[in-house]
């Protein structure tokens, strides 16, 4: 299932998420033009490393290029055209709502903490791995969280492929988003059963897990009290509740 859109209409620009967007398509786009000799050093080296954070909090915590940067880098890696692409989509259709309540630099803060919540899940769930953990999809799951929070009533339109021929339909963003969550803790729990399955790379189960549990709590930290948040379809009034968001 792919989500196309929400129902929620914002009163504020998404300018952070589409320069969220951007800065990931750049960096991609960057990682294309490289050999894969080239490709794979850049990945080990800004991509967030289990093992390789592990060793360097408890023999070289001063050298901040080993730990604290890869933790942020990895966030705007991905490893293929599916994986960007994927997470780009999710990002448009849900950033967009929680960036509206949040405000502008307080969503940039709220994404970037949620990021850095998750791939500490990973790193939690598999300290020996020693294999990079790139992608925006922790935060992007943070995102994810808070939408549930901020807009339980809202509809997500999906649009699922059968064979060559699209079908779209709509479900409530609390189905929808609850049903995604139960995939990544089912898949996390029965992945972490292999060791070697971890190893071998593959999905970030345990930081989508993280990074949404991450959204929920951080929400009523971030979240800007002071906006009440969408418009209704033909105008910008926060105060009428009467047609679903």
């Amino acid at each position: 299932m792919f989500p196309l859109q929400t129902s929620v209409r914002s009163c504020r620009p998404p300018v952070v998420t589409v320069a969220l967007i951007i800065a990931n398509a750049a960096v991609f786009l960057f990682e294309a033009g490289l050999s894969p000799e080239a490709l794979e050093a850049f990945i080990h080296t800004f991509g967030l490393v289990p093992a390789r954070q592990q060793w360097a909090l408890a023999h070289a915590p001063a050298r901040l290029d080993l730990w604290a940067l890869p933790a942020v880098s990895s966030m705007f890696l991905h490893g293929g055209w599916a994986h960007i692409v994927g997470n780009m989509l999710f990002l448009w259709v849900f950033g967009d709502g929680v960036e509206n309540r949040l405000g502008h630099g307080r969503f940039f803060a709220f994404y970037l903490l949620t990021g850095l919540a998750a791939g500490q899940a990973q790193v939690f769930a598999h300290p020996a791995s020693q294999v990079p953990l790139v992608g925006a999809s922790g935060a992007i799951s943070g995102v994810l969280g808070s939408f549930l929070l901020l807009y339980p009533r809202a509809w997500v339109t999906l649009m699922v492929p059968v064979l060559f021929f699209p079908f779209f339909f709509e479900l409530p963003a609390l189905t929808f988003l609850l049903f995604w969550f139960f995939q990544q803790l089912v898949a996390g729990t029965v992945w972490a059963l292999s060791d070697a399955a971890a190893q071998a790379g593959g999905v970030a189960w345990w930081a989508h897990v993280g990074g949404f549990a991450a959204g929920i709590l951080l929400l009523g930290v971030f979240l800007d009290r002071h906006h009440k948040g969408y418009r209704q379809r033909r105008y910008c009034d926060p105060y009428a509740y009467s047609e679903r968001y």
